[in-house]
């Protein structure tokens, strides 16, 4: 499952137990990407605050399926398959799967143009471009966001749904992590507080 040792749900104890019971999806599955945290239940803690406020808070007002589209592409741009397979699914959740498919085949052939609106274009070149150009950024990069009216608040939440993902695929990657056990898609409810973690 991964490249370090984990503790499965039925072995775990304490303050890791009490993490798990608020993440687990069915069964008490607790997906692979959060069980490599287990050695330290205080980065799991971690991970899943910034997850929830990043893409699954009441206060965005980014459509939920183009966070998650900009997910799966910076996953891809990663090479991340486990995040993108993940991510993928639940865009399939939100959106007809058809549509799904079609994107997840102009993600592969570098051909979004031929999808997205300019709007929606320009917030995954920001993305392209933070992600395998970040140390080149300017003030000028945010110029196409603000020309087709992101407000800055829109612009910050693209920005961390990036960093995030960039987060993620590199955690992902570096430990070896897979979705044999998973159950692709799933992800905690909306809300304003962190509180619900539950996967469903």
């Amino acid at each position: 499952m991964t490249w370090i040792r984990t503790i499965p749900y039925e072995l775990a104890e304490d303050r890791l137990k009490k993490i798990y019971d608020r993440v687990k999806g069915p069964e008490n599955n607790v997906d692979n990407v959060l069980l490599i945290h287990s050695l330290r239940p205080h980065t799991l803690q971690g991970h899943m605050t910034l997850y929830k406020a990043v893409l699954h808070h009441s206060g965005n007002t980014l459509p939920k399926w183009y966070l998650e589209l900009l997910g799966v592409y910076v996953s891809h741009l990663n090479k991340c398959e486990y995040c993108s397979r993940h991510h993928l699914a639940g865009l399939a959740r939100l959106i007809d799967s058809e549509k799904v498919e079609l994107l997840a085949k102009a993600i592969r052939a570098d051909k979004l143009d031929e999808l997205l609106d300019p709007k929606e274009l320009a917030g995954c070149s920001y993305a392209r471009r933070l992600t395998v150009e970040n140390h080149n950024m300017k003030h000028d990069d945010l110029k196409l966001l603000r020309q087709y009216d992101f407000s800055d608040g829109q612009i910050l939440e693209i920005n961390q749904v990036v960093s995030y993902f960039n987060y993620v695929n590199r955690t992902v990657n570096g430990l070896g992590v897979h979705t044999e056990g998973d159950i692709l898609g799933l992800s905690p409810s909306d809300g304003e507080g962190n509180e619900s973690w539950k996967h469903g």
